[in-house]
């Protein structure tokens, strides 16, 4: 299996709102999935980083962009932090 994560960027993983309805997954590739309620995949598409800063691009051409502060990410009027994986949870 190939160790993409190795050279990832440090915000690649899960980010999730507080009531867990958005799952916004940064991938080590540049691409994003983000999950809305039950609804997988609901958004999918590329981001670029600058810094602290992301710019999105979903795969219909929409864009947006948030910023990284203080370890929570600020996406389009959403407050997302990252998803914490501990051991025995299940996937």
């Amino acid at each position: 299996m190939k160790k993409e994560h190795r050279n990832a960027h440090p915000y690649v993983g899960m980010w999730v709102t507080a009531d867990g309805h958005i799952r916004h997954e940064l991938l080590p590739n540049g691409r994003y999935d983000e999950a809305r309620g039950n609804r997988k995949s609901a958004y999918q598409g590329s981001y670029t980083m600058k810094g602290d800063h992301i710019e999105y691009v979903d795969d219909t051409g929409f864009t947006a962009d948030g910023d990284f502060i203080d370890g929570v990410l600020y996406h389009a009027g959403m407050v997302l932090n990252r998803e914490e994986h501990r051991e025995g949870d299940q996937k």
